[in-house]
């Protein structure tokens, strides 16, 4: 059974800046990048709020990048999905594919969360030309412009106002006849002149051409369906944490994202850290994310040399 210091289990910002911080560190740590190598941002285009890029940097080339910084300090980056933890005492035993197995001194966890989609074959032909997750990470590109967010909860509406402040008109698309957002949340929404809020209605397809999204098509509750001109459509219907194979070894809220000890990386396990969008059910931004990998490392770091 081979056995290393650290094993990071993970490859978007989160994993990639532990490999690095903790490679630097001369603690030689193994990642294995999981089932999405570069997590969400590779399905992204250009990002405009990761500092140190004032034109932006194209996702996929920002995860090459810190891929190969990685790299460059001696991480021992690998293809493969954990399939199989056994954190009950250390070395932690994690298999690899069913296959292989390691024994770990330490763990970073930096499995990422997934975003929600309808499920369209429409919506993934055009995830990344219009079709997006986050309206923080992609709102800028559709300033003064129509869009439509999908949700009726508070992460919804929160978009739906946020996109408000910059896009021309908003559609907010909700599936039941009412909100599931906070009281305070409603009455943003309902006081924004610019957001339309279309109750008992479904995405039944996202149109669009080679340059991208042109529109969407929906359904009323009667059955009667329209066209809607825009540029940019937002889901908003929830993120799902990458945390099943942990379940029942690590403590993870009703969400199943895992929890930490306030102020730091540790979970429940000792040697066993979180790291990026899964443990984070709020901001899921590359740069937290990040931020997030390096707290992770820095922990692990001095839990290893103790």
């Amino acid at each position: 059974m081979e056995q290393v210091k650290c094993l990071i289990i993970g490859s978007g910002p989160a994993g990639f800046t532990a490999a690095i911080y903790l490679s630097r560190a001369n603690l030689s740590p193994v990642l294995y990048e999981g089932i999405e190598p570069g997590g969400q941002l590779t399905t992204t285009t250009q990002i405009e709020n990761f500092p140190g890029f004032p034109e932006g940097i194209d996702g996929p080339k920002l995860m090459e990048n810190m891929r190969a910084q990685a790299q460059r300090f001696g991480a021992d980056l690998r293809s493969g999905i954990v399939t199989k933890v056994d954190l009950s005492s250390r070395p932690f035993r994690v298999t690899i594919n069913d296959e292989k197995e390691i024994a770990a001194e330490s763990l970073i966890v930096a499995t990422g969360a997934s975003a929600k989609y309808l499920g369209l074959p429409s919506e993934q032909k055009f995830k990344g030309m219009g079709v997006s997750a986050c309206a923080t990470c992609d709102g800028f590109f559709y300033r003064k412009k129509d869009v439509a967010v999908v949700g009726g909860g508070d992460t919804a509406c929160e978009e739906a106002t946020y996109l408000a402040s910059i896009c021309r008109q908003v559609y907010l698309i909700v599936r039941k006849p009412f909100l599931r957002a906070s009281k305070a949340m409603q009455e943003r929404v309902m006081n924004t002149p610019n957001i339309k809020v279309l109750f008992e209605h479904n995405t039944v397809e996202v149109l669009g051409d080679e340059c991208g999204v042109t529109g969407i098509t929906v359904r009323d509750a009667q059955g009667a369906e329209s066209r809607i001109d825009l540029a940019g459509f937002f889901l908003a219907i929830g993120h799902h944490p990458n945390t099943e194979v942990f379940a029942g070894q690590l403590e993870l809220d009703a969400e199943g994202y895992i929890k930490t000890v306030p102020g730091s990386a540790r979970t429940n396990v000792e040697g066993v850290f979180a790291a990026g969008d899964v443990r984070d059910p709020h901001f899921r931004q590359a740069i937290t994310a990040a931020g997030s990998g390096c707290t992770a490392a820095l922990e692990c770091e001095r839990f290893l040399l103790k």
